[in-house]
């Protein structure tokens, strides 16, 4: 049996508002869709399940996002996922260009919980908090000389 990773799917509040935080931090839209019906309820395993969906793909091709906006059932609150909480828990990107990156995120109201962190002088990485809440992790390799 062989395996692959072929997206992470995550539920936002808003699809536009979503899809214009990554595209600008440089990921792809591959395509959208709005999905409903049987196919839609068994898949999901939600009754009357119908939602917008758009799949973005990083500029390498590798990694790949799944955006979904639901129609119905509506959409329920949660409190922002924790660093430390079980489960789910963020999406990382590595990027050539931290400071870029944070003000591409800042033009979408997103800023880092605490700072940027040096680890070990491999990186320079940031947690920040992305549309609808999502963590989102954004890492920049240090050159070494």
């Amino acid at each position: 049996m062989s395996i692959k990773l072929e997206n992470v799917g995550i539920a936002v509040e808003h699809l536009e508002a979503a899809i214009a935080f990554f595209t600008d931090l440089g990921l792809e839209v591959l395509g959208r869709d709005e999905v409903s019906g049987a196919w839609a309820d068994t898949a999901v395993g939600l009754d009357g399940n119908h939602a917008k969906i758009a799949l973005l793909q990083t500029p390498d091709g590798h990694g790949r996002l799944e955006l979904f906006e639901y129609i119905h059932p509506r959409a329920i609150e949660t409190s922002p996922t924790l660093p430390h909480e079980i489960g789910m828990h963020r999406v990382a990107f590595s990027v050539d260009d931290i400071e870029a990156a944070l003000s591409i995120a800042a033009s979408h109201g997103c800023y880092p919980l605490r700072g940027v962190a040096n680890y070990q002088d491999i990186y320079k990485l940031t947690y920040l908090r992305g549309p609808s809440g999502i963590l989102v992790m954004l890492a920049q390799e240090l050159s070494r000389d």
